[in-house]
């Protein structure tokens, strides 16, 4: 593997350079903020008209994890299309390429803020999953709890002048990037993550290949 290994509570984890969270233990992938269908919602609603291209691409970036390390169990964290129209209008060949990604394999949808979790899809759709020490929910909890697995920040850093998405983790919790394709990013030093990150968090740089680093500097 690539990626940057930890625990939390007790359970071995990776943080994927692709922005995926791999539990090797349970063959279980992990990804958060899909956000399918942002360019369709955009146009809809009379917002920005961008390559209509996102989504296809966030599959085949997803595709590209599921074909590699086969996983059993595949968690998707909420905001997994951009609104319910969006899920609606997902085009055949997208439809398609989902439904066999899914296949021969538990698929869970957790819901988000933007959609309570796809009807007409297949999977388990889920408010909240817990497996052994872990729980998976969209957005962090105010209050401290170990072992919890989220997303909805799309958290990024700056590092050198460049700005690359990252993984957030603390000694309880770990909130994963976006792996939306169309997906922007909350500065890892927003107020709105200094309150539900540890004093010695770590931010885990995504792309081609992980990097770890304090998420507030000299700290």
């Amino acid at each position: 593997m690539t990626g940057h290994s930890f625990r939390l509570n007790q359970e071995n984890l990776e943080a994927l350079p692709s922005g995926a969270l791999w539990w090797e233990s349970r063959q279980l992938l992990c990804v958060a903020d899909l956000h399918l269908g942002k360019s369709e919602r955009m146009a809809r609603r009379g917002g920005s008209l961008l390559p209509p291209y996102e989504t296809r691409d966030t599959l085949d970036r997803l595709a590209s994890e599921i074909n590699r390390l086969r996983p059993k169990e595949v968690v998707c964290l909420g905001d997994n299309f951009d609104d319910d129209a969006a899920g609606e209008a997902l085009h055949p060949q997208d439809r398609d390429l989902l439904t066999r990604l899914m296949a021969g394999r538990m698929w869970i949808w957790v819901a988000g803020n933007h959609d309570p979790g796809p009807i007409d899809l297949g999977g388990e759709n889920r408010s909240e999953l817990h497996l052994l020490g872990l729980t998976f929910r969209h957005i962090a909890g105010k209050v401290e709890g170990f072992g919890e697995i989220s997303g909805h920040f799309h958290p990024k850093i700056r590092i050198s002048g460049e700005s690359r998405p990252c993984f957030l983790i603390d000694s309880s919790r770990v909130i994963l990037p976006a792996f939306g394709t169309y997906t922007g990013g909350l500065s890892s030093n927003a107020a709105a993550l200094d309150q539900v990150m540890g004093p010695r968090s770590v931010a885990v740089l995504t792309g081609t290949k992980v990097l770890a680093v304090p998420m507030r500097p000299g700290a």
